[in-house]
């Protein structure tokens, strides 16, 4: 004969509700702070993608003042081929590497881009400093006007690379932080740490303009 068992007192029924309300307000309460730190990452991610776009269109632009300023040195210094030559070829090669959202967390690709850059970059500066040997070119305003343009592109650059790296540092730090971890480890590992932009050591300072 089966002997049946009482049933749970009303006490003991009270503390098991408030046990399993206790346990469901702090799974909402850890269920919201997880969200809220999703949303972070997920914010901090956008303003690094935004801070490395600001940072392409000036790097495009610079890219496109390129063609105008070759074609005014040609026309007043024409003994500057193998300098025009490397400009060119140098601004190809920069235009052809295309770096998206999605290679920000790729090193690799992203150091082949900043070298690409700089290359430019060196080319440009070394062909800013023909003026001084050709008297008509200094004083065409039309490669005045190019120079004062690269120089200010130069400056825009500058402070790009340094609102994106500065966006990639907080981002990185986030996401090394232990709420960032796990989060990142619950939600499969959705978020990788952002490349910097580093240029080379000789591209630091823009080109000297000088008049």
């Amino acid at each position: 004969m089966r002997t049946l068992r009482p049933a749970p007192s009303g006490p003991s029924r009270a503390v098991a509700r408030v046990a399993f309300f206790v346990f469901a307000a702090l799974a909402c309460v850890f269920g919201l702070a997880g969200c809220q730190n999703y949303d972070l990452l997920v914010q901090k991610d956008q303003t690094c993608q935004q801070k490395f776009g600001d940072l392409q269109a000036n790097l495009q632009r610079r890219a496109d003042l390129v063609p105008n300023l070759v074609a005014t040195v040609k026309a007043s210094a024409k003994h500057e081929e193998d300098t025009l030559e490397q400009v060119t070829k140098a601004r190809a090669e920069a235009t052809s590497i295309q770096v998206t959202p999605g290679d920000l967390d790729d090193p690799q690709k992203m150091a082949a881009f900043q070298a690409a850059q700089s290359k430019l970059q060196g080319a440009l500066s070394h062909l800013l400093v023909v003026n001084e040997q050709y008297p008509d070119l200094k004083a065409n305003q039309s490669y005045h006007d190019l120079q004062v343009q690269l120089e200010g592109t130069e400056n825009r650059i500058l402070r790009s690379r340094e609102e994106y790296n500065a966006a990639v540092a907080d981002f990185n730090t986030e996401l090394g932080n232990i709420r960032g971890q796990v989060v990142n480890k619950v939600t499969g590992k959705p978020f990788q740490a952002r490349a910097y932009f580093n240029a080379a050591p000789e591209s630091q300072a823009a080109p000297k303009v000088s008049f």
